[in-house]
């Protein structure tokens, strides 16, 4: 069993940044990938950013991003911890929507797909 916790939203305006935080907890010795999702009122959820390494102890660890927050977002894993970022930079209006930490064992077929683990999410508001 694993939990995961979002934190780190909140309301800002149009070009502002914010840094995201999920910390996993419980049997995570065997995760590989996190990732971060999103969902908009009124929309589907979607992929944004994902994270994958070799064990909890990995700094270093490969990315992919939706294209839509490429240039603007870094994922990124705190060494030594089951915690990831989501460093969100140059804000729109669009970015608006509750933001979800993910988790997964084994890469499976995609980035974006096959999540095991999922968080409760937390708000992110951005203001024209």
């Amino acid at each position: 069993q694993v939990q995961l916790v979002e934190s780190g939203g909140g309301l800002v305006q149009a070009g502002d940044s914010l840094r995201l935080s999920c910390a996993a907890s419980g049997r995570t010795f065997s995760m590989y990938v996190m990732g971060w999702f999103r969902q908009a009122l009124g929309k589907e959820r979607e992929f944004v950013a994902a994270i994958r390494w070799s064990g909890p102890t990995t700094y270093y660890g490969t990315t992919y991003y939706a294209d839509s927050v490429k240039g603007r977002f870094t994922v990124s894993k705190v060494y030594g911890k089951n915690t990831t970022y989501l460093q969100m930079n140059s804000l729109k209006p669009e970015d608006t929507a509750a933001y979800y930490c993910a988790a997964k064992d084994r890469m499976g077929s995609s980035w974006y797909e096959d999540y095991e683990y999922w968080g409760q999410g937390t708000q992110v508001t951005v203001s024209s």
